[in-house]
């Protein structure tokens, strides 16, 4: 959580591919658009910054590991991680709503943080319907 009350942190997940048609150049311009535009919400305490995550990856389960990925769709894929500083969910979907990369193809899941610990007596984003 962040110091004012009235403000919460949520983590964005940045997913999916570019546009398939799109060109190269045209995705430039997104990404250079974008940069300046998170550094600015940044700058104004309404985000915080996070990490592009490489191509490799592993999963860990019961099953054991699997270093042969990708592990999920196309469209499911996380390209990189952010959070948003906003007193509301609609509010950080408000302002991600302005990214410049969704105009060719990527899309952005917004997740509040859950600063409680898990407990199996409680329904969680774990529990099953």
């Amino acid at each position: 959580m962040t110091q004012d009350s009235d403000q919460q942190e949520f983590l964005v997940l940045s997913r999916g591919q570019w546009d398939r048609d799109a060109g190269p150049e045209a995705i430039q311009v997104s990404i250079d658009a974008f940069y300046p535009w998170l550094e600015a919400h940044i700058a104004a305490g309404r985000m915080k910054t996070g990490e592009r995550l490489a191509r490799a990856g592993a999963t860990v389960s019961r099953k054991g590991v699997a270093l042969d990925g990708p592990f999920g769709e196309t469209k499911e894929l996380v390209g990189g991680y952010w959070f948003v500083v906003a007193p509301t969910l609609e509010e950080a979907a408000a302002l991600l709503a302005t990214s410049p990369t969704l105009a060719h193809g990527l899309f952005y899941e917004v997740r509040p943080l859950e600063p409680e610990r898990a407990s199996a007596f409680a329904r969680t984003s774990e529990t099953p319907d």
